[in-house]
């Protein structure tokens, strides 16, 4: 798509002739690629490429770089996704040559530094959840949720259940990825109604809990920033009827040392670790979703997981001396070694290899630089914030569910709405003209013109401050003026449905 500051495409630039790099020549006999590779897998002709200088290529992406909006120019309040702030600390240790310049294919012996690291990434991630196992596999949140429930269904094949156990209870404010994960996994989803204040109504709850459960899948904190008040009662009506409990993990950066789902009834669970920790998020690029599983379930856990066990029976006074936090350390890496092992009744695989170990890499960062007093912290002011800025729009935006929130609050445009007809997708594209990315708008569907809000802990009081007086001052605006927001952006109001559903795919042929 051309954009409305007139930025050249790659190939309008393009010249026969030009070149960003002049490689020297091959210093080995060439060989035709039909020689190679197999005849399927030439093409009739080489691919029309833009034939450009390193300047032109440098010039193009720095100056569509400068359009975009990211955590890092902006203040990104997008309620459901945390797209907080990430320390570039962590970035620059992923990228160490000896984690960066690894092959996943190399013998376990090479990568004992990897697995060590992996290995404490499970410990944490299982310590953290208050759940025994750890797979580090799936790549992303909805891809955990998906694997945790094949995990779930493994279990019940192999208890001699699987026809009797099809249904996964949802909360009707749940993530959508929730029941399109249960269907993917085969089970049958049933909506449970939740009441005004967020929490699950509880007389549809029991109307809908029978001997066909399987799993009841549940966001706590949940997705209108409620810990769910009677999260206890529900896990164990659904464990006296021989189920499971899901817990979407999503939300874990507003529970952080302070409770554990494995304490309060979760089964299963993953982790957004870009979301709760540390890592890139969004624009479709890499992510993680590892979940974690009770003691029963980790046979079934999708492998291969990273085993410690030690290198000499001498060794065994030691082991004890090795806190959970202690710093990496030749002697620790002498005492102990790591390999690759699947569960007894694994599910298998679900990615390639370990996992993303990129963005593992990231959050084991973020982990051990906080550790267990800083991680609570994290989550204390993310709650602080989102309760300041609920108390700073809850006047000109009520919030339906109360005063007080976790880590988000979904306010209501309903009456914005119905006085001035200015629906909650005007203020959050006029956000835009004011330097903030939009918040979530329209999720979840059990609030009628839901503004999602989610300010995360690392932003500071004079940014939410100046976020809900920009929000004010919209709240004020001409109505024709924020129907035709935004104004200063490249591209103002797409389509976003005609985009998805009938792209424009073209490449120019010279």
């Amino acid at each position: 798509m051309r954009n409305t500051r007139d930025t050249q495409l790659l190939f309008d630039l393009s010249k026969p002739g030009r070149r960003a790099a002049r490689l020297p020549a091959c210093d080995v006999p060439e060989r035709p690629p039909e020689e190679l590779l197999p005849a399927g897998a030439i093409a009739a002709a080489a691919p029309a490429l833009p034939e450009v200088t390193e300047p032109q290529i440098v010039r193009h992406y720095v100056n569509l770089s400068t359009q975009n909006m990211s955590v890092d120019t902006h203040f990104y309040p997008l309620g459901s996704c945390t797209m907080k702030y990430n320390p570039k600390r962590n970035e620059r240790a992923a990228a160490m040559p000896g984690f960066a310049d690894l092959h996943p294919l190399q013998p376990a012996e090479t990568i004992q530094g990897m697995l060590h690291v992996l290995y404490e990434m499970q410990q944490y991630l299982s310590e953290i959840s208050g759940l025994a196992a750890c797979s580090l596999q799936p790549a992303a949140g909805a891809h955990g949720e998906y694997a945790a429930l094949l995990v779930a269904a493994a279990y019940f094949r192999d208890m001699g259940q699987s026809e009797q156990r099809k249904r996964v209870l949802v909360p009707d404010n749940a993530h959508g990825t929730n029941p399109a994960s249960a269907v993917m996994a085969g089970f049958d989803t049933v909506a449970v109604k939740t009441l005004k204040n967020g929490g699950v109504d509880m007389a549809d709850f029991y109307a809908k809990l029978d001997d066909r459960i399987a799993v009841f899948m549940i966001t706590n904190p949940n997705t209108v920033g409620i810990f769910e008040p009677a999260m206890r009662e529900l896990a164990d009506a659904v464990h006296q009827r021989g189920g499971l409990v899901y817990l979407d993990g999503a939300n874990m950066n507003a529970i952080l040392g302070v409770t554990r789902p494995g304490d309060f009834g979760a089964d299963m669970q993953h982790y957004n670790p870009h979301k709760t920790f540390s890592g890139p998020h969004g624009g479709g690029g890499p992510g993680a979703g590892p979940i974690c599983v009770t003691k029963r379930l980790a046979p079934y856990l999708p492998g291969p997981v990273v085993e410690k066990e030690l290198r000499g029976a001498s060794c065994e006074a030691r082991e004890d001396e090795i806190a959970p936090f202690s710093p990496l350390s030749p002697r620790n890496s002498q005492l102990h070694r790591y390999s690759l092992t699947s569960p007894p009744k694994s599910i298998g695989r679900v990615r390639s290899f370990v996992g993303n170990v990129g963005v593992l890499l990231r959050a084991y960062c973020y982990i051990r630089t906080h550790g267990p007093d800083g991680l609570r912290a994290v989550s204390e002011n993310a709650v602080l914030n989102a309760n300041y800025l609920l108390s700073r729009v809850k006047h000109f935006l009520p919030v339906p569910q109360g005063d007080r929130c976790m880590h988000e609050f979904v306010a209501s445009g309903s009456r914005l709405k119905a006085e001035r007809g200015v629906a909650a997708m005007d203020v959050a594209k006029r956000l835009l003209d004011f330097g903030y990315h939009a918040p979530t708008v329209y999720f979840p569907l059990t609030v009628p013109e839901a503004i999602m809000v989610e300010p995360t802990e690392t932003e500071s009081k004079e940014t939410l401050d100046a976020f809900a007086e920009t929000l004010f001052r919209i709240t004020g605006e001409d109505p024709q003026l924020l129907h035709e927001a935004p104004h200063t952006t490249p591209i103002s109001r797409p389509d976003e449905v005609q985009a998805a559903r009938q792209p424009t795919l073209c490449c120019p042929v010279f």
